[in-house]
């Protein structure tokens, strides 16, 4: 079978991974650099312990609280397009307890072989830098613990068994924080992997699988033959017969869906991130630090900060107010932090594919019978990667799945 995907961050590359693994002939088109958007700046996390879903109980309505505060965690920009409202209106919809017990219970499902996959790709031969040091909630308010301390009976139920932590015992588990933070839990079967070295990492394997990759070529058009997709035309005035093409290229999706007949609401979230080179504190876990939605991960050489969820972003400008918050969340929260440490490196911003349920779209588009999708991951591309390139690998090669009928139909595009 011939398979051209779309889309070479982490979620487009695992796809063209698994597909060429299992006998396909595959081509991958990136309009840019791959690995450059997202799967670059994200929180460098295998996040199982942060699996519950955007949309919650209360989230929009914060959101609207903080639109006054350029500095919050959570940002929704007023002027708004009306397909943008339109999305927010129906994420809006899903902000309840039962949607959000149901959403993490997809994500925990859907990830719970994370690290298993991960490993696998290493014994493949892919070459990339990860650690297993586990992942610690760090929380200042009681009210913040408590609220999270609600979804660990979910955790548990999925195998995630969580560690909680007060005061001197919290502080003797990571020495680096500061008296502000007074509770914890720590997830200890998370994993922390530089994403860049996973992107060059898999586009060494694609080779070796006889992937043709092309960075820097966009899709111009799709060629039909009554419901199938028979080419592919590129931006260089290329035409690539296929027998079936996958949409993963995150934000862009779906614009790109939308040529083929399928209106899907992915819409962006737009995060930020800084890099310390060489690390100003030494950590023994990688954290995240609650009450100001910042993840911590330390990496070889270097110390990463991410966070913060801009909707109605239209580019991957960097919002200075938006950075600072992120810096100062730091400087508060650890001990030695101190005012400017040294070696930041140029703060990054980029936008990351949401959907209104929060959850990832996988599966057959429907409008043409040999188009497909993956993506809509949020904050979860990196974690969720190699599990989706599994069930869209099945679901195209007609494999009996790992995933109940039930839950293949929670992430299927067919659901919107």
């Amino acid at each position: 079978m011939k398979v051209v995907v779309v889309g070479g961050g982490v979620v487009g590359l695992s796809s063209a991974y698994e597909l060429a693994s299992a006998g396909c002939e595959v081509t991958l088109l990136e309009s840019g650099r791959c690995g450059a958007g997202a799967s670059h700046g994200n929180a460098a996390k295998v996040a199982l312990a942060e699996s519950t879903p955007v949309p919650g109980p209360g989230v929009l309505l914060q959101g609207i609280r903080w639109m006054l505060r350029p500095d919050s965690p959570l940002s929704i920009k007023p002027s708004l397009a009306p397909g943008y409202l339109k999305f927010l209106l129906r994420m809006a919809l899903h902000c309840n307890a039962q949607d959000f017990a149901a959403g993490l219970d997809v994500h925990l499902r859907l990830g719970e072989d994370a690290n298993a996959l991960f490993d696998d790709y290493q014994r493949q031969g892919i070459d990339f830098e990860m650690h297993a040091r586990g992942v610690l909630l760090a929380f200042e308010t009681t009210a913040r613990f408590e609220e999270h301390s609600q979804t660990l009976t979910a955790f548990a139920s999925a195998g995630h068994v969580a560690e909680e932590l007060h005061g001197d015992d919290l502080l003797e588990s990571e020495p680096a924080l500061s008296d502000r933070i007074r509770h914890g839990i720590y997830f200890p079967a998370d994993r922390q992997i530089e994403p860049d070295s996973l992107t060059r990492g898999l586009l060494a394997k694609l080779g070796d699988l006889g992937v043709r990759v092309r960075e820097g070529v966009a899709v111009r058009s799709f060629v039909h033959s009554g419901d199938t997709v028979t080419a592919i035309v590129t931006t260089d005035a290329e035409v690539i017969a296929t027998d079936a093409v996958v949409v993963a290229a995150g934000v862009p999706t779906g614009a790109l869906l939308a040529e083929l007949g399928a209106r899907l609401p992915i819409y962006s979230g737009k995060g930020y991130s800084i890099d310390y080179a060489p690390a100003p504190i030494e950590l023994r876990t990688s954290l995240t630090l609650e009450d100001t939605r910042v993840a911590v991960t330390p990496l070889n050489g270097m110390l990463r900060l991410a966070g913060t969820m801009e909707f109605g972003s239209r580019d991957d400008e960097v919002n200075d107010i938006r950075v600072e918050a992120i810096r100062k969340a730091a400087r508060q929260s650890f001990r030695d932090w101190g005012d400017e440490p040294p070696g930041e490196r140029t703060p990054w911003a980029g936008s990351r594919p949401m959907t209104p349920d929060g959850l990832p779209v996988i599966g057959s588009l429907g409008t043409a019978k040999n188009a497909y999708v993956n993506s809509g991951h949020s904050m979860l591309g990196l974690t969720l990667a190699p599990a989706s390139a599994k069930v869209l690998t099945d679901i195209m090669l007609d494999r009996k799945s790992n995933l109940s009928p039930d839950l293949l139909a929670r992430i299927s595009p067919q659901r919107f």
